[in-house]
């Protein structure tokens, strides 16, 4: 058996290889390929710009200063939505699956909710609440908690009835049952909604900033449409996607060290 383990190893370890070589590739040749097309005006430079001009105006940013505030600003919104989002939506599903009843009054507002763009209710968060940091964290959780709360809850619906029905015989209670069988068998669709979550985490903050902020990624974006700097706008993405980039690996580690390397199928 050892050395069929070894083997197996081996070709795991050649396919991530393989995975990461593709993946280095295909970047690199995207971002050659825009360096030239801009360089050579293959494309209009003013509106596409290219990676080094971007990489200049970063450098530039971070050396001045300018840059850190805006992105600490973001990551910070970013992060209390996530945290926040995911914690309410899970205590949500919880809520819906202990209390059936709560479930079935609940049910057609969650829908009207979730199909509600959530654009809309920015402005009115900001009147509420006031422009600034708690305004976009809030406009951050309409995104992210009912989408979690459905997931997590549409799970929770979905374990084996049979496991609920062999400890409901040994006398558990429902509390119980909700602690010992639902959450561990959903698990690792819950861990693997925080990964969801990072995306719709950096949506709701970028769409509060849009609307209100001063300080932030999101209002560098707008900024430079407004001066027609659309340099600055690629690399204002450019940082969101490498942040978002490290968030997602570190749910990723996350997910991998509490459920043991297993993934859901």
């Amino acid at each position: 058996m050892k050395p069929l383990y070894a083997e197996h190893q081996k070709r795991a370890r050649r396919r991530t290889a393989a995975v990461f070589v593709v993946r280095t590739v295909i970047l690199v040749l995207f971002i050659g390929l825009w360096e030239a097309a801009g360089r050579n005006k293959w494309i209009d430079p003013l509106l596409f710009s290219f990676p080094s001009r971007i990489v200049n105006l970063l450098g530039d940013m971070v050396q001045d200063g300018t840059l850190w505030p805006h992105v600490g600003m973001t990551v910070g919104e970013t992060v209390g939505g996530f945290i926040l989002g995911t914690l309410m939506g899970t205590l949500l599903a919880a809520l819906l699956w202990l209390f059936p009843f709560v479930s079935r009054v609940l049910d057609p507002y969650l829908v009207v909710l979730n199909s509600m763009p959530k654009v809309a209710l920015g402005p009115i968060f900001i009147v509420v609440l006031g422009p600034g940091f708690l305004s976009i964290v809030v406009t951050t959780l309409s995104v992210t908690v009912i989408i979690t709360t459905l997931n997590i809850y549409n799970q929770f619906r979905e374990v084996e009835e049979g496991y609920i029905k062999v400890v409901r015989l040994f006398g558990a209670s429902r509390l119980r049952t909700f602690w010992y069988v639902i959450v561990p068998a959903s698990f690792p669709v819950i861990i693997s909604t925080l990964k969801v979550n990072v995306g719709l985490s950096w949506v709701g903050v970028i769409v509060g900033e849009f609307l209100v902020a001063k300080l932030g990624l999101g209002y560098l974006i707008i900024y430079g449409f407004q001066v027609f700097n659309f340099t600055l706008v690629l690399g204002s993405l450019f940082v969101i996607a490498i942040v978002a980039t490290v968030m997602y690996q570190l749910v990723a580690i996350l997910e991998r060290r509490l459920t043991g390397g297993r993934r859901e199928r």
